[in-house]
C-alpha cells in the first residue's frame, strides 16, 4: 500500500513537471522571459532536490586555482618552449581535466565581438526569436530553453542557449544565423576550429603519441557551438546555471565573459574558473578520457546562477569526433599495457549520446563503457 502511494505521488509530481515544461515551451521566451516578467519565486523545475543542495555543503569550495597556460612562441617543430608547454599541459590534464590558455591566436576583437553578438541575440525582442525556438535536437540552428527540460536528469538550468550544430557538416553559411550575431559568430567558429586542431596535436604529444595522430582520428570533426545567456536569477541558491556534469566530447573551448561562475570539481571541492581577460579555458570530456585509456581524466564542472543583477554570458565549441558516416572509437592501442591495460569498451559518438538522453540522474554515462577489470 505505501508503494502505491509513493508511485502516486511521483506520477503527480512528473505530470506537474510536464505541465510546467510545456507551459515554459509554449512562451518561447525561456528563462529570460521569466526574468522579463519580474518573477519573484523560480518554477519548481529549476528548483534542486535537498540532497544536491546538502551535498554541496558537505564538499565546500576551494581557493586553488585552474592551471593557466601560455601558448605563445610555439612552433610546429618540437623544440624547448614546445616541450614546455607539452610538459604544462600534461600535468594540468593529469591533475585537473581542465585549464585555461592565454596568447591562444584568437584575436580579442573576435573574442569580444562574440559574447557581444551573443548578447544582443538573446536580449533582443523575444518576437525576434521565437522562429529559431525548437525542441529539436537534431535542427542545425536553433534557439531554446535547456536541454535538461526534454528529459529527466534533474532540476532545469536557469539559462537559455543558441546551438549550432556542425556534427554532420563542416561549415555553417552565414544566412542559417541569427543577423544579431551572424558576422561574429562565423569568425569565432573559424579561429576556435583552428585552435582546437592546434590543441589536439599538443594533446597527442602529452600522450607520447605522434603529433597528429588525434587530428588523424578525426577528433577536431563534429563540432557543437552552444551559446548560453544566464539571466539573474531571483533565488540564484536553489538552481543552476548548469548542473554538475561532464562533456560528452574530446575536448571542449569555452569563452565566459567577466562575470565569473563557472567551477570545476577538484579534490572533491569547488575551485572557482577565474575569468581572466583574453583567456579560453579548454577542459576534457568523457570521450577524451576514453581513448586516452584513463590517462587523462575528464573533470565535472557546473555553472552558479547569475545573482549580481547582471546576466552571465558564455560560448562553448565541443569537438565532438565524426558522427556520420558513424566511426568507432576506442582506447588508442598505444596507450595499452601491463601497467595500463584496456579500461573502456569502443564506442560510436550516436550511441553515447542516446546512452547519455537515457541516463538515470546523477549517473555518469562514461560509467556504461568501462571494462569490468
Amino acid at each position: 500500500m505505501l508503494g502505491s502511494k509513493v508511485f502516486d505521488a511521483e506520477s503527480a509530481m512528473e505530470n506537474e513537471r510536464e505541465k510546467e515544461v510545456i507551459a515554459l515551451n509554449e512562451t518561447k521566451a525561456g528563462t529570460k522571459g521569466l526574468f522579463d516578467a519580474g518573477i519573484q519565486k523560480i518554477p519548481n523545475i529549476f528548483i534542486r532536490s535537498p540532497e544536491d543542495i546538502a551535498e554541496d555543503l558537505k564538499r565546500g569550495r576551494s581557493c586553488l586555482q585552474v592551471p593557466v597556460i601560455d601558448l605563445s612562441g610555439l612552433v610546429d617543430v618540437v623544440d624547448q618552449r614546445r616541450v614546455e608547454v607539452v610538459g604544462q599541459l600534461r600535468r594540468a590534464l593529469e591533475e585537473w581535466g581542465i585549464f585555461q590558455v592565454v596568447n591562444h591566436g584568437v584575436p580579442p576583437s573576435v573574442l569580444d565581438g562574440m559574447l557581444a553578438g551573443i548578447g544582443q541575440f538573446h536580449e533582443q525582442d523575444v518576437e525576434m526569436k521565437k522562429d529559431l525556438y525548437s525542441c529539436d535536437v537534431k535542427r542545425k540552428v536553433r534557439y531554446s530553453s535547456n536541454t535538461e527540460l526534454y528529459y529527466k536528469a534533474g532540476a532545469a538550468c536557469w539559462r537559455d542557449t543558441l546551438s549550432i550544430s556542425l556534427q554532420l557538416t563542416e561549415n555553417v553559411q552565414p544566412e542559417e544565423l541569427p543577423t544579431a550575431c551572424r558576422s561574429t559568430t562565423v569568425e569565432f567558429i573559424k579561429h576556435a576550429t583552428k585552435l582546437g586542431e592546434d590543441l589536439f596535436r599538443l594533446l597527442a604529444e602529452a600522450l607520447g603519441l605522434e603529433q597528429d595522430h588525434l587530428v588523424g582520428l578525426d577528433c577536431a570533426k563534429g563540432r557543437q557551438i552552444l551559446c548560453h545567456y544566464y539571466p539573474p536569477c531571483p533565488e540564484p541558491e536553489l538552481t543552476l546555471g548548469a548542473n554538475k556534469h561532464t562533456d560528452t566530447s574530446f575536448i571542449s573551448i569555452v569563452l565566459q565573459d567577466q562575470s565569473g561562475g563557472l567551477q570545476a570539481l577538484h579534490n572533491n571541492k569547488w575551485v572557482d574558473v577565474h575569468p581572466i581577460p583574453g583567456a579560453l579555458i579548454v577542459n576534457l570530456g568523457d570521450f577524451f578520457q576514453i581513448i586516452s585509456n584513463g590517462k587523462f581524466k575528464t573533470v565535472e564542472h557546473r555553472v552558479l546562477s547569475s545573482q549580481a543583477g547582471r546576466p552571465r554570458i558564455s560560448v562553448a565549441c565541443f569537438f565532438m569526433g565524426r558522427i556520420e558516416p558513424p566511426t568507432i572509437y576506442s582506447p588508442i592501442h598505444e596507450l595499452i599495457s601491463e601497467l595500463n591495460p584496456l579500461q573502456y569498451k569502443e564506442f560510436t559518438v550516436e550511441d553515447y549520446l542516446v546512452k547519455f538522453v537515457a541516463r538515470k540522474r546523477g549517473k555518469p554515462v562514461i560509467h556504461q563503457f568501462e571494462l569490468n577489470l
